[in-house]
């Protein structure tokens, strides 16, 4: 891990350091930076990615022995370059311009970061090819995305990318931090006490793909176990959204803006059985995790036929909707950011993909120096 300066990282957080330190000391987690609270919060993967890698280097701090991830001094050591860069609070805090500005502090720290990387040897080495960098928030590295692409991102969706830049090949999807209370197994409440058939509270109007939520909206909100409205999770929102989440069956994940939402996460810790209608979708894990197991996946094209939503989901038995739901229970973990990570959690659920897709980065890196090896060798032998 880079030990770039505070302004790219914690210093976003209003951390201001003392001396020659670059980051906080995480002994004392009551003076660890908290990370803002609202809708905010769900971009937080790189905070807790950065805590996780900080917490490896401390002794007191007891994290899992499995599927974690250890930061290394010597970059030759290392499988993966790690960039702490908090993109997505960069994005939320600092792309607009304030007073005087003509350029957002967000996109210098975004040119300072491409200078930086392009100039370090570890980014030469490989082209960047293992480099790890976080860029949840479906807007934030606007301006770098396309200088430093060969990198490995990890990323909400790929929505607002291009292939060329983004694509499941090389890079992770990472879940949602849900901004919803989680459903303890012993709270969660069974089929005959989850009145609401299929639950959704959002946002409506909708541009690009997210159309179909009005389409839906007009095919729904007649019907009286349906709950379908217009609502924000802003305030006692949240509240009000978890609420119904955990006392409904089946809970509505539609495209939006993006093919993706943390609506889908809060769903999962509420026990309440996503019912997906998203095309475009990629989901987090789902080369360890079968949702199938504890979603309902409906095409966009079926779910705006007339009756055919309403239809299937009531066709769902007690038995059927059972077997999702204590499913949904069993993987819920995988959806929770902790610090200290713990054995299952997100954190782990991230490096363990990171590395599985290490594999295909070195072979593809040692395929493309084989002749580079050969040179080097021939020229330390003539010498």
């Amino acid at each position: 891990m880079y030990d770039l300066p505070s302004e790219f990282h914690f210093g976003i957080l209003n951390w201001h350091k003392t001396g020659s330190e670059i980051w906080p000391n995480i002994k004392n987690f009551s003076t660890i930076p908290s990370y803002p609270g609202g809708l905010n919060r769900q971009h937080s993967v790189e905070y807790w990615l950065t805590l996780d890698l900080l917490a490896s280097e401390t002794p007191d701090i007891k994290r899992p022995c499995s599927s974690a991830a250890i930061r290394v001094k010597n970059s030759n050591e290392a499988d993966i370059v790690f960039v702490p860069f908090f993109a997505s609070l960069s994005y939320n805090r600092k792309s607009k311009l304030r007073g005087n500005e003509t350029i957002s502090g967000d996109r210098l720290l975004q040119e300072r970061l491409v200078k930086f990387l392009k100039s370090q040897d570890e980014w030469k080495r490989f082209d960047g090819k293992d480099h790890l960098i976080i860029a949840h928030h479906p807007n934030s590295l606007l301006y770098a995305r396309n200088f430093l692409g060969s990198a490995m991102f990890v990323l909400s969706d790929f929505g607002r990318y291009s292939s060329a830049v983004a694509n499941l090949e090389k890079d992770i999807i990472a879940p949602y931090l849900h901004v919803v209370k989680t459903i303890s197994n012993n709270e969660s409440a069974p089929f005959e006490k989850r009145p609401v058939l299929a639950y959704f509270q959002g946002a409506i109007y909708r541009k690009d793909g997210g159309t179909i939520r009005q389409e839906l909206y007009n095919l729904l909100k007649d019907e009286k176990d349906i709950h379908f409205a217009f609502g924000t999770v802003r305030g006692n929102g949240t509240k009000q959204t978890g609420k119904g989440m955990a006392s409904s069956k089946f809970c509505l994940n539609i495209a939006g803006d993006t093919p993706s939402s943390n609506r889908l996460f809060d769903a999962i810790v509420s026990h309440c059985v996503p019912v997906i209608i998203s095309d475009q979708i990629e989901l987090p894990f789902e080369d360890t995790l079968d949702y199938s197991g504890f979603s309902v996946f409906v095409h966009a094209s079926e779910a705006v036929k007339k009756g055919f939503l309403v239809n299937l989901l009531r066709g769902i038995t007690e038995d059927q909707w059972k077997k999702k739901w204590g499913r949904l229970k069993e993987v819920a973990e995988c959806f929770e950011y902790r610090f200290p990570s713990q054995v299952g959690d997100s954190v782990n659920m991230i490096w363990s993909a990171v590395s599985h897709k290490l594999s295909s980065l070195q072979f593809d890196v040692h395929r493309k120096n084989r002749y580079r090896r050969s040179e080097m060798f021939d020229r330390n032998r003539s010498s």
